[in-house]
């Protein structure tokens, strides 16, 4: 889903504040909420972004990009050496 958020009086609201809305909104768990991608238009007051809700943690681990989980601690990369 896009997301469209106005906010006048700030420069800028944190990821946190629109999981936070959309948990009260569809009344789930933040785990199923992944919210990325935003960007504040010139002149402030207004962010786009989007967000993506899942119905259980095992549909978000089979759609949601490795990268994303990591974000939201469901993934943990392997650490290898370089060297062969």
């Amino acid at each position: 889903m896009v997301i469209n958020v106005l906010h006048p009086k700030k420069v800028t609201v944190p990821k946190t504040d629109f999981g936070g809305k959309l948990v009260k909104m569809y009344k789930t768990t933040p785990g199923v909420i992944f919210v990325f991608g935003f960007r504040i238009h010139f002149g402030g007051g207004k962010t786009t972004g989007f967000g993506m809700i899942y119905y259980s943690l095992d549909d978000v681990k089979k759609n949601e990009p490795k990268d994303r989980l990591a974000r939201h601690g469901l993934y943990e990369k392997k650490k290898t050496s370089r060297k062969q």
